[in-house]
């Protein structure tokens, strides 16, 4: 299960840092600890998904949870990868609806799944964009 409100409610970020374009990009700047990547990883089951984001391996994968503050990029990428969970969660209204829509192929995107295209800035763009599309009415 997705539950991204709970990754944020359990950390001590602000819990409207998907929200607050301030917030979120001060949050960038200063870095979250390892804690915010491990409850990412719990909370939406996409241990694979983290592994290529943050461009590591499986075993230090766990390492990097035990980080103090994780860099700007990795920062960056794990609290965007959380903004498209929580956008496909707010047009499907449904957290399981958005899990299956996030691993499902979509022709719009190649073929590739939402999912298989998070682990880049121009790929989680592409997946926000087929959502903005689903949203106002043209289905992808």
């Amino acid at each position: 299960m997705m539950n991204i409100a709970s990754v944020l409610k359990n950390s001590d970020l602000n819990p409207d840092i998907l929200q607050d374009r301030g917030a979120y990009i001060q949050t960038i700047r200063q870095g979250v600890s390892g804690k915010i990547v491990e409850q990412a990883v719990r909370a939406s089951g996409e241990r694979e998904l983290f592994v290529r984001l943050l461009s590591t391996s499986s075993g230090n994968l766990h390492r990097l949870y035990h980080s103090q503050l994780l860099t700007r990029v990795q920062t960056e990428g794990i609290l965007d990868t959380l903004k498209v969970f929580a956008d496909a969660i707010d047009v499907f209204g449904d957290e399981n609806i958005a899990k299956e829509w996030l691993h499902t192929s979509i022709p719009a995107l190649n073929g590739e799944s939402p999912i298989d295209l998070c682990d880049t800035f121009e790929g989680r763009k592409l997946v926000r964009e087929a959502l903005s599309a689903i949203e106002y009415g043209e289905f992808a």
